[in-house]
């Protein structure tokens, strides 16, 4: 060897070392980015869909009943098949894009036609499955390994999107035609595509391990069902309330209507603050203990609801309004991926308990209404049912203990 041999061979020995940027490090930015475009997506579209229909369609009130009702239905049924076949191959990030694929596909079609037969076509084969690009999102995190306070934390950003989007498109509605908010939803549809090939890359790069089921160790079917049961009681109790909180506030409380709307801003707004707490709350506490606490201020606020007095009354009891809906939006979805072997099934059967609740809180409508209390028994209709789904949640976590000991 000679000299410069000897001198390259020490320079090279000597070399700093540079570690490289692990993959996590972009992760942290893609999925807030990706679940704040996800979410932003149908915080958009959905509030503003039958004013579409009736305004640029010319469809009636039924015939807007029928289509949200097949649109729907097509997202529940996809929420199901995709998520499962997803679970099939281990990739939730390919379904996922194609999803966002599909959203601007139904964003494009919606903008040039205007027939209504081919709109409600287009919300059935593209926007129902469309719609569950968000929980894969979930069940991705879930399967890259993610801890219950990231999975909190993604959620919490979700629920900033719908804080932001429904007034969004309702002010481009304001401004110009209602089909303006198709090219608004159409350019986010873009922005998620972006995220989500990152995504992809990032995945390529540094493919998860998926989780042994086996670790968890066994989890009956009946226990499943209980908490499926349990889930479905809770979403149909906010469900109730935010469609009769109009209602409510003018014919019991005797306020102008517009306080409904600043009462339920206030508590989607109060629900990322408690979505944040809950995240660092997960490390230390179990989920069916945060969920019960949750539940436990979800009966306070019922209790209270109907003797309210006042506008800054209603507004302070949303506080317990939104730690109860955060405690189930977001410890509901770790929940049902700890107890449920597959990510995409647990979060597609989390995401349609959502949708069986809002289908359920009908009855508690009906049946609160029809007393002397008229919409104020609908929130001790709701107390009740809240404490029955306690009960239950309780249940199952004894008899789930009692069989791993």
């Amino acid at each position: 060897m000679d000299n410069r041999d000897g001198v390259r061979a020490y320079f090279s020995s000597h070399r700093p070392k540079v570690n490289p940027i692990p993959a996590y490090d972009s992760r942290r930015l893609l999925i807030p980015s990706a679940a704040l475009l996800w979410g932003l997506q149908f915080a958009l579209l959905n509030p503003v869909l039958a004013v579409l229909l009736a305004g640029v369609f010319g469809a009636s009130a039924a015939q807007v009943g029928g289509a949200l009702a097949v649109y729907n239905a097509s997202g529940f049924v996809a929420s199901l098949i995709l998520p499962a076949y997803a679970d099939k191959k281990h990739d939730y990030v390919r379904p996922m894009l194609a999803c966002a694929v599909l959203t601007l596909a139904l964003a494009g079609l919606l903008a040039v036609t205007t027939s209504l037969p081919v709109a409600v076509c287009a919300l059935v084969v593209l926007g129902g499955p469309a719609g569950v690009g968000n929980s894969l999102l979930f069940a991705h995190l879930k399967h890259s390994g993610a801890a219950a306070p990231e999975v909190v934390r993604t959620r919490a950003v979700v629920s900033f999107a719908w804080v932001a989007g429904p007034p969004l498109a309702a002010f481009v509605l304001t401004g110009s035609e209602p089909k303006a908010v198709l090219v608004l939803l159409a350019a986010v549809a873009v922005l998620t595509i972006t995220a989500t090939a990152g995504l992809l890359r990032t995945h390529a790069a540094s493919p998860p391990v998926p989780v042994d089921a086996e670790d968890r160790g066994p989890v009956r079917r009946g226990h499943i069902a209980t908490i499926l049961v349990v889930f479905v009681a809770l979403q149909a109790t906010n469900s109730a309330v935010v469609s009769i909180m109009a209602l409510f506030v003018a014919d019991r409380m005797h306020l102008d209507v517009a306080w409904a709307g600043i009462a339920l801003g206030v508590a989607a707004a109060c629900e990322i603050p408690a979505l944040l707490a809950i995240g660092r709350l997960s490390r230390r506490f179990s989920a069916t203990g945060l969920i019960a606490v949750g539940c436990l201020a979800g009966i306070a606020y019922y209790l209270a609801m109907p003797y309210a007095k006042g506008p800054m009354v209603l507004i302070g009891l949303q506080v317990l309004n939104a730690w109860f809906f955060a405690a189930v939006a977001g410890v509901g979805l770790p929940l049902f991926q700890e107890i449920i072997p597959r990510p995409g099934l647990a979060s597609g059967l989390y995401v349609n308990t959502r949708r069986v609740g809002a289908i359920v809180s009908g009855p508690i409508i009906a049946v609160g209404s029809a007393t002397r209390l008229g919409y104020g028994a609908v929130f001790l209709v709701c107390a009740a049912v809240t404490l029955l789904a306690l009960l239950m949640l309780g249940m199952a976590s004894r008899t789930r203990a009692g069989r791993r000991t």
